[in-house]
């Protein structure tokens, strides 16, 4: 893996964190709508650094959402239960928006 993916895979894995952190917060303020955002893009950016990890590129929140399923969930690499609430928090974010 060259230096520049590792990189960028480490920026991911931090935004994701950060992410995560800001929902602790916004969930102890009961800002509901702003703490599943907040969980679905720290899902989102741990999710698309591992696609991208892998290889797979995507170009939308529908595409790495179909990613996921066909490379992980399907073949059982990741819990099919990690998935549902991957797509549960990305409905969920549309519908606060």
């Amino acid at each position: 893996m060259n230096e520049y993916l590792n990189e960028y895979l480490k920026y991911r894995i931090e935004k994701s964190n950060q992410a995560y952190n800001d929902a602790l917060i916004l969930a102890g303020l009961e800002s509901w709508n702003a703490t599943v955002n907040r969980l679905y893009y720290s899902c989102y950016y741990i999710v698309s650094a591992l696609t991208l990890k892998d290889g797979i590129e995507t170009k939308t929140h529908s595409g790495l959402r179909n990613q996921l399923n066909l490379h992980y969930i399907k073949n059982g690499k990741i819990p099919i239960e990690i998935g549902r609430l991957y797509s549960d928090l990305f409905d969920s974010r549309q519908k606060g928006d």
